[in-house]
């Protein structure tokens, strides 16, 4: 692959995360795609034949570049504590500069709920939590928590970072009523989200 084809095809990558957010996959099209990466639909097709394909790209995409900022996670040097804290401070950062992320989700998930539990089978998050709770069972038997009971410890930490974002509308409003603007208050939820998981595991 040249340099302008590497170019291209990053152009068109950043294009469609950005129509595919903003319009679904049902509402976007090959065209705004295309205008919006500055290039004919034609050339559009000659690097991506149908929207499938790319929106399964872009899809992977996102997955991989968030995948790597939670890398540390795996750490075993780290203890579990530290990497709560470590994964509110890096996914709400990462839904901060992804702000539609989360309701995009939501509505491919129950607009074609197949299609994403193949992509996102290939993330294979049971795994990521076997590792987890292999690394810290010490820990976790401190505080009572065993396997079958992990998952419901993982989803719940994710969903303290994702709702804010992902109920946005709502959310957003409610805290312009009591005079806090959702930058400051998400900003503020990295150290209260993780204060609260911890006190909440320790008791």
């Amino acid at each position: 692959m040249t340099e302008n084809d590497k170019q291209t095809e990053s152009r068109i990558l950043e294009a469609a995360s950005e129509v595919f957010l903003e319009k679904g996959m049902d509402g976007a099209r090959m065209q705004d795609i295309a205008d919006r990466a500055g290039i004919n639909k034609s050339l559009l097709h000659y690097y991506y034949r149908t929207k499938d394909h790319l929106f399964n790209t872009v899809f992977e995409k996102t997955v991989n570049q968030m995948l790597m900022r939670f890398a540390p996670v795996l750490d075993q040097d780290l203890t579990f504590e530290e990497k709560i804290r470590f994964f509110f401070h890096e996914h709400i950062d990462f839904l901060m500069n992804n702000r539609r992320l989360p309701s995009f989700l939501l509505n491919e998930i129950n607009r074609n709920p197949e299609r994403m539990t193949k992509l996102m089978e290939k993330i294979e998050v049971h795994k990521l939590w076997d590792t987890l709770h292999a690394q810290h069972k010490k820990e976790l038997n401190a505080y009572n928590i065993n396997r079958e009971d992990f998952p419901q410890i993982m989803v719940s930490v994710a969903a303290l970072s994702l709702f804010p974002f992902a109920g946005f509308e709502i959310v957003s409003r409610i805290l312009e009523k009591h005079g806090t603007g959702f930058d400051e208050f998400i900003e503020k939820r990295k150290d209260f989200a993780t204060q609260f998981v911890i006190k909440a595991l320790k008791k």
